[in-house]
């Protein structure tokens, strides 16, 4: 039986800390909840490593450390709620939940979708949840929210999402045309103007419902 205990430090200790991760709760999220409980069970000797791992249908979980990056950079309150855009099946939202009040995880593939129920429930994580919804408006029913994270890089952050920020409100993703190396970005919104900042180089896996339409010309 593999020791994920000693893999979690591990990883934390291996993958998190020295790529500037500086969070104490979120070091303490990473390092106790059993990231092996979120994956295929024939992927859990593979839950810890530096790599994304394929959840299946064209889903992945983000890397340990680009997630770690991007949560931190949100700068999530005790007190803040959360969406969490493209769940998967729900380890980012349950990172998440160690650090706010509430999580929001949507998710569009209805298998993952009930997985990440699942597996919340039976860590006994009572403020998040979890929903079956299209990933590119949102979820509005919820909002607004302190902090929005999506988890996958995305041609760009469609602006009915922005709008579900409060003011002050953070958003962070990865910002890449197809998957290929890009860049993490935070977004903040401030009234009705919406900045952003990049703050290291990433690449992680793309999430097709973001894929940009194609228009046609006549």
């Amino acid at each position: 039986m593999p020791s994920y205990a000693t893999a979690r430090k591990n990883m934390v200790d291996c993958q998190i800390k020295p790529n500037k991760v500086t969070d104490p709760r979120l070091l303490e999220a990473l390092e106790t909840l059993p990231r092996e409980k979120f994956v295929p069970p024939q992927m859990q000797g593979f839950a810890y490593i530096d790599e994304d791992i394929d959840l299946g249908n064209g889903r992945y979980m983000q890397e340990p450390m680009v997630l770690a990056r991007l949560i931190q950079a949100a700068q999530v309150g005790p007190e803040d709620v959360v969406l969490d855009i493209g769940c998967g099946t729900g380890y980012s939202t349950a990172v998440l939940s160690h650090l706010a009040s509430t999580v929001v995880g949507i998710e569009q593939d209805a298998e993952l979708a009930r997985q990440a129920e699942n597996v919340l429930k039976s860590l006994d994580l009572t403020n998040a949840v979890t929903f079956q919804s299209d990933l590119i408006d949102g979820y509005n029913e919820q909002a607004p929210y302190d902090a929005i994270f999506i988890n996958g890089s995305i041609p760009e952050v469609p602006p009915v999402i922005l709008e579900q920020l409060v003011d002050g409100g953070r958003l962070v993703t990865v910002i890449s045309k197809d998957g290929s190396p890009g860049h993490a970005v935070v977004y903040t919104r401030v009234r009705d103007v919406v900045s952003e900042k990049v703050i290291f180089d990433a690449a992680t896996p793309f999430l097709e419902e973001f894929k940009i339409r194609e228009e046609f010309v006549f």
